[in-house]
């Protein structure tokens, strides 16, 4: 298990409380990190099955602007 004090989840805001359904694992959330140390775009993850395609296609198109 990673981030087992939970030190990073509660920085990046995605700890659950301890009267949410499942409090021991954080909220599937994704940070696209940009390249100055940044947050850029922050994702709830609905789809874990399809999440990382919707990710790398605007990262496809943030490449094409640069």
């Amino acid at each position: 298990m990673s981030d087992i004090d939970r030190g990073v989840g509660r920085a990046y805001g995605v700890a659950r409380g301890p009267d949410e359904q499942y409090p021991d694992f954080p909220k599937r959330m994704t940070f696209l990190i940009n390249p100055e140390g940044r947050i850029a775009k922050i994702y709830e993850v609905a789809d874990a099955g399809g999440h990382p395609e919707v990710v790398l296609e605007e990262l496809r198109q943030i490449a094409k602007f640069e």
